[in-house]
């Protein structure tokens, strides 16, 4: 006994000055969550997951036909224009602040508390987006299961559902060739069972009554939400490992698609109207912004996806190299999809006599009418239909998994300790909540619902949000502090061009855009029904309530501090005195005086002695610190 209490006498005792968080013994300090948190197993975990998240159903039903509608090979211009212009830099800055910080969504409004009600205007869209997103994934499970059989169900007319309308569209040839059908007033056998057997929309009599539940329908919704539940039951560390699949494999099905659809008769028909440049739709301001809205919807800016996979990086990942390989990565697969898609659309053009603009169609018509419709005119249909269903769910199921690991993540980065813990059975309980949300689509109206959902819940207010966190960041927080920040993280600052874009050029263009939304509003429909004036007003105040969520987070953040007026919003709109990198070894520099412990007058050299050494990124640190003593000197 004697001996160890020497021992102990004799141990160095460090000064409380000189101490770190890590030298005060088992005590439970908020920076060990980082820790408790978990991280990707591997960079290729990241990357994938950004890829999966970015490349959804867009790329195949979006893309391809809005640019055929504005100017073909033309709109390639505006396209990639507006990603250089607003995709990648909203891009970079998004991963940026996730990785500094290593904080969800909410948390990471640290950065200025004044700004924390766009965190929860974030969350509340990509929550009604979740909702509506894995309805989409169930009608794919449903038509993948469908697809199982050596006769595909929707054929043939003479079915049940089928109505004296109902022409098989195939047609006829003599000896000169394909005779050209009259679809006027007939309807395919297709869209029959799309319409009336999966939806059975003639069940409802509209969006205020939406009629019975389909059970077929409620049981894919059951299903597709038991997979999104297994997939991140364990958080990044199980979905990191399932998109190694989830995001690879569409490729794989897509390129087969791409290789069948070219080797088709009449395929260079359709590839030909898909991008024949048409240089006069250039002068229209409306190609420009259906290119801007291509890019801002198909990257997935603002709905807080990519800032939640980034917090779970390594500190130093090279997201600027990510950056450029995921948006570049994005539109070239969307590309590759028009070149799938129509080439397929042209061969159905020839087989039925018909021009290619008659059988193209967007969104759900192409994927759930349109190509089950020309998988039919191929040998093999059912197999090629199974394909074709395959990479859809795989597609949508990697976006699925980042609108829920959004959620998941910002909540339990709010409350650490009560729910990190359980984070297990607190995602359970969000599937199930949204499961139950989600029934009134399996209903007989659903996909009235599910087009409101889809037209207002990430419409204006999505926009709102993404301007809101450019302007804090840049002009609050402070462009040259954002800078240092990136530089120390990464080992250089942004150049000229993600400046500029930062402070003027992306604000700008998601400004125009926004007025050119309000501008040109126009009520939902779906097919030949009109919504009712109750229907739009409630997908408008869907709209408005996350754009209301940003001044009620300003109004909390400046009741909770002292002072007047002007005070108060000086103290809220600075970051906190705990915002900087989570983990103790990466706060160098500056943010090593935000440390508990840290009151030394040479904290940077007792955080150097701790950790080992003056490495690469320590030395960017005191760059970083020397060039903040010029500017205050300079301004004395």
């Amino acid at each position: 006994m004697k001996k160890l209490q020497g021992a102990k006498l004799r141990k160095p005792v460090t000064p409380d000055l000189l101490m770190t968080p890590s030298d005060q013994g088992d005590v439970d300090l908020d920076v060990d969550f980082a820790a408790d948190r978990g991280n990707w197993t591997g960079k290729l975990d990241f990357l994938l997951s950004c890829i999966g998240y970015c490349v959804g159903l867009g790329n195949v039903w979006r893309f391809p036909y809005r640019a055929y509608t504005n100017g073909g090979g033309a709109f390639l211009v505006p396209y990639f224009l507006m990603l250089a212009i607003c995709g990648i830099p909203l891009f970079f800055l998004e991963l940026s602040l996730g990785q500094f910080s290593s904080l969800g969504p909410l948390a990471v409004w640290k950065i200025s508390p004044l700004f924390k009600g766009a965190g929860a205007a974030m969350l509340l869209i990509v929550g009604l987006v979740a909702i509506y997103y894995n309805m989409i994934i169930a009608y794919v499970l449903f038509y993948l299961f469908a697809s199982l059989t050596s006769d595909l169900p929707w054929q043939h007319c003479g079915n049940w559902w089928n109505t004296a309308l109902c022409l098989e569209h195939r047609g006829s040839k003599d000896g000169n060739g394909v005779l050209p059908l009259n679809l006027t007033g007939t309807v395919s056998p297709s869209e029959e069972y799309w319409s009336r057997y999966v939806l059975h929309i003639q069940g409802s009599r509209g969006i205020g009554s939406p009629g019975e539940i389909r059970w077929n329908l409620c049981l894919c919704l059951l299903l597709a939400w038991v997979i999104v539940f297994l997939c991140i039951l364990k958080g990044v560390k199980s979905s990191g490992k399932v998109v190694y699949f989830t995001a690879t494999f569409p490729y794989l099905i897509l390129v087969m698609l791409l290789v069948r659809g070219v080797t088709l008769p009449g395929a260079w028909k359709g590839i030909q109207f898909y991008l024949t440049p048409q240089f006069h739709h250039l002068l229209s301001s409306k190609v420009w912004i259906e290119a801007a809205l291509q890019i801002f919807y198909s990257l997935g800016v603002g709905f807080g996806g990519l800032l939640t996979f980034a917090s779970y990086n390594t500190f130093h990942q090279n997201i600027y190299r990510d950056t450029f390989i995921v948006t570049l990565g994005n539109a070239i697969t969307s590309i590759l999809a028009g070149f799938a898609i129509f080439s397929v659309l042209g061969y159905m053009s020839q087989e039925l006599g018909v021009p290619v603009d008659q059988v193209a169609k967007a969104g759900p018509g192409l994927a759930f009418v349109v190509y089950p419709q020309a998988m039919t005119m191929l040998p093999l249909s059912p197999f090629w239909s199974f394909l074709f269903f395959f990479m859809l769910l795989t597609l949508g199921l990697d976006s699925q998994f980042a609108f829920l690991e959004t959620i998941v993540t910002a909540v339990t980065d709010e409350f650490p300790y009560y729910l990190r813990p359980k984070k297990a059975v607190f995602s359970g309980l969000i599937c199930v909540a949204m499961y139950l949300m989600g029934l009134v689509l399996t209903t007989d109206g659903g996909m009235y619902w599910l087009v409101l959902l889809d037209d207002y819940s990430a419409s204006f207010g999505l926009m709102v949000v993404v301007i809101t966190t450019c302007l804090a960041v840049t002009r609050v927080y402070g462009i040259q502090r954002f800078c240092r920040d990136i530089h120390m993280m990464l080992g250089f600052k942004p150049g000229l061009y993600f400046r500029a874009c930062w402070l003027f050029l992306s604000p700008a263009t998601l400004l125009a855009l926004l007025v050119y939304s309000i501008i040109k509003y126009q009520p939902s429909e779906y097919g030949s029904y009109r919504f009712p004036a109750w229907a739009e007003l409630l997908g408008i105040l869907m709209g408005l309530l996350s754009c209301l969520l940003i001044p009620a987070g300003m109004l909390v953040a400046v009741l909770r501090e002292e002072g007047s007026l002007w005070e108060r919003l000086q103290q809220a709109s600075r970051p906190t005195m705990d915002w900087g990198p989570s983990l103790e070894e990466n706060r160098t520099g500056m943010y090593v005086a935000t440390l508990a412990g840290s009151q030394s007058p040479k904290p940077l050299m007792v955080h150097m002695r701790k950790y080992g050494g003056i490495t690469s990124f320590e030395n960017t640190a005191i760059e970083v610190d020397r060039e903040i003593a010029e500017e205050e000197e300079s301004m004395m």
